[in-house]
């Protein structure tokens, strides 16, 4: 005999995790935060600056990926009605944000 054991956990916690990695995100790309880690002192601040807005380009498609997911797993109905889905689709939103600031963090390093 076989015990399957169900984890639950409210929706709202992926969904909190989603809006302060959103958060983080638009901070560092928008409020000057990445410019402030990865281009303070050493060579030109307009040459940082460009490559870091070639970086926030590139992380920006991930950031769109994450917010897409977010939104459809509390818009769309078969979503919303479906826990299993709901926490596939909003889970694969929280990915995409962790990757998103991987790729702004780690681009912002070669940026140096």
């Amino acid at each position: 005999m076989v015990a399957r054991i169900q984890l639950r956990f409210s929706p709202i916690i992926p969904t909190i995790a989603s809006f302060l990695l959103a958060a983080l995100w638009a901070l560092s790309v928008f409020a000057d935060w990445g410019l402030e880690a990865f281009c303070a002192g050493g060579e030109s601040a307009s040459t940082c600056s460009q490559r870091l807005g070639t970086v926030s380009t590139v992380s920006g498609l991930f950031a769109v990926l994450a917010a897409c997911c977010t939104v459809a797993a509390w818009l769309l109905p078969w979503s919303r009605n479906d826990p299993r889905t709901f926490g596939r689709i909003m889970g694969a939103g929280v990915l995409a944000w962790i990757a998103a600031e991987g790729v702004l963090f780690l681009g912002g390093l070669m940026v140096r």
